[in-house]
């Protein structure tokens, strides 16, 4: 049920039986080792704020399944996605199939979309890209954000067969346009090394592809700090416009790109839990808030932290899966870090406390605290510091933890108080 079945067959099948909902709407994939999501929700929130109705679809959640399957940044309600549940449920008797988690969920994004009347849907892969489930809606923009080293036991083994596996979102045979014709299939494509660059490019011709690698904006606010993210909206920008250039007549409701509207939208566009900052009532800095869940995040981090808080160190709330290479994640952050707190979730897949404590021994770092996360541990750490802010850090799993527990003393995390949180399994 929360395993993996590499393939498309059981989506395809269950589409099929449901009268291919994936095919009521436009897509435009996202796909990338880092960056999916906020690339995914930069671009929703543009091309929304351009007229058209617009799907989201996001993974993993921080709080709630709801947060998964958005249209017009409104989550699905639970009614809802019970109710879509229990048609993929019988879509697949009739199918004889026996579909996974996120096929699941992902089959009921396509039909709530369907009924929402969704125009676009921006779809992140969940992992990969051409046998992740999302790929069966089959459109003609894809974004690969970044290629890393992950899955390599699904994946590929080398950064060279990954950027293949997540390009392979957009194979031959991409659906037809509205007038019966093929449409001009596009990657853009951003953070990849000159090497990996000229295999998008060889990629990209042998599916008759175009591709397109965005300039970095200069010009671009996010409340999210990173350059990354930077890099990430300058991908959903150069996405926008290019879908509402191709769409232009198809939509009467949607407005010609704007790239004042566009920066304007950014603006306020937040991702939860990356480089999030949450300040107090008084506007004080409180929590940093950064969802480190492998190395190449965790260098991202300290980029970060050297560039916008230069020669500052923290007290830090950690906590890291089981299956993570936690001591190469643990040497980039040390140099920003004056105290560490090392936590863990009920989730079983966190790794125990004392165990990350023994490997910043050997790093020659001291441990404060250790032991289980609560609301109590966050306001000893965040109320002992003064003016300090605190850095919470490490597996996504218990970014959405920490969130739960302070969605309502900050402002920044409203979204998440309609929310009830769910198991980490259904992650």
């Amino acid at each position: 049920m929360f395993g993996m079945v590499p393939g498309l067959e059981s989506t395809f099948k269950i589409c099929e039986a449901l009268g291919n909902p994936q095919k009521s709407f436009r897509t435009i994939h996202v796909v990338g080792t880092n960056g999916k999501g906020s690339c995914s929700y930069y671009l929703a929130g543009v091309l929304q704020t351009h007229g058209l109705k617009t799907g989201l679809y996001t993974s993993p959640h921080l709080i709630s399944l709801r947060e998964r399957i958005r249209v017009n940044d409104v989550p699905v309600s639970d009614a809802d996605l019970d109710r879509l549940f229990l048609q993929v449920k019988a879509a697949a008797e009739i199918a004889r199939v026996e579909p996974t988690f996120f096929e699941v969920v992902t089959v009921a994004a396509f039909l709530y979309y369907r009924e929402q009347g969704v125009q676009v849907a921006v779809l992140e892969a969940g992992m990969g890209g051409r046998l992740d489930s999302t790929a069966v809606a089959r459109g003609n923009i894809a974004v690969v954000t970044s290629i890393g080293l992950e899955h390599t036991e699904v994946l590929g083994a080398t950064e060279s067969a990954i950027l293949q596996e997540k390009m392979g979102v957009m194979p031959q045979g991409t659906a037809q346009g509205p007038d019966g014709t093929a449409p001009v299939k596009t990657f853009i494509v951003g953070g990849l090394s000159l090497e990996l660059l000229q295999e998008a490019k060889d990629f990209a011709a042998a599916v008759e592809a175009e591709i397109l690698v965005p300039e970095i904006r200069e010009d671009i606010e996010l409340p999210n700090l990173g350059r990354h993210y930077v890099e990430n909206a300058s991908l959903s920008l150069a996405a926008a416009e290019l879908f509402l250039r191709q769409a232009s007549g198809d939509f009467p409701n949607a407005m010609p790109y704007s790239d004042g509207l566009a920066l304007d939208t950014l603006k306020t566009r937040s991702w939860p839990g990356r480089m999030q900052q949450l300040f107090d009532a008084k506007g004080s800095l409180r929590f940093i808030l950064d969802g480190t869940h492998n190395s190449h995040a965790a260098r991202r981090l300290a980029e970060t932290l050297d560039r916008y808080y230069p020669g500052q160190k923290f007290p830090c709330v950690f906590g890291a899966l089981k299956d993570k290479d936690v001591e190469k994640m643990l040497r980039f952050l040390v140099p920003y870090v004056s105290e560490w707190h090392l936590v863990r979730t009920p989730y079983e897949r966190f790794r125990e406390p004392s165990e990350i404590a023994a490997i910043l021994e050997r790093l020659g770092q001291k441990v404060a605290t250790t032991g289980p996360l609560s609301k109590d541990v966050l306001d000893k750490v965040t109320g002992s510091q003064g003016a300090q802010p605190t850095l919470v850090t490490g597996s996504l799993y218990m970014i959405g933890e920490v969130i739960d527990l302070l969605k309502d003393d900050f402002e920044e995390l409203a979204f998440f108080r309609s929310l009830t949180k769910a198991t980490n399994e259904h992650r």
